[in-house]
């Protein structure tokens, strides 16, 4: 079984409201287990994203998540310029020039990740909720279907691996 690809939300939401690291710390410990057991993975862009913060889950993630666990997205360039391209001519929904402007950042992980989840055929984890008539903000979910990427939420994640917490 492919590894599920994690987006940067799924740390943030877990850390700050969903499962804080000093309230469900078995969370953690299971998502350490995962990544150890190469069942988790993410990419440099998340990682770039999480470390922006000198917190607790930057200094969590130091600690608890294997060397190789952020992977090289550049890999994926290929299906990053299809991703891009498919936001940048969306005829059904245009998205405005500000939320293609964030999207197609570089430094910006969505994109990416769904690129990256392409190229490796992985499952891409995000909270995000798909918003087809959103104009403002290209969703995670929203990008996957036409690139023929799966996503799932969270729970979903842990319910396929058949995991408690």
């Amino acid at each position: 079984m492919p590894p599920y690809l994690l987006d940067t939300n799924f740390f943030i939401e877990s850390y700050r409201s969903s499962f804080p690291l000093d309230v469900v710390p078995s969370f953690w410990v299971k998502l350490s287990s995962l990544a150890a057991d190469n069942k988790v993975v993410s990419i440099d862009k998340v990682k770039e994203e999480i470390y922006k913060n000198d917190d607790e889950l930057k200094a969590w993630c130091e600690a608890s998540l294997p060397p190789d666990f952020f992977k090289d997205s550049t890999i994926a360039i290929a299906e990053y310029a299809s991703t891009v391209q498919w936001a940048n001519s969306n005829k059904d929904n245009p998205y405005t020039q500000p939320a293609l402007d964030v999207f197609m950042d570089a430094n910006e992980a969505d994109a990416w990740l769904v690129a990256y989840a392409k190229h490796q055929d992985l499952p891409l984890v995000t909270n995000e909720r798909s918003e087809p008539a959103s104009k403002k903000s290209v969703k995670i979910p929203d990008a996957c279907q036409p690139m023929g990427v799966r996503c799932v939420k969270p729970m979903d994640m842990f319910r396929e691996l058949r995991e408690t917490i």
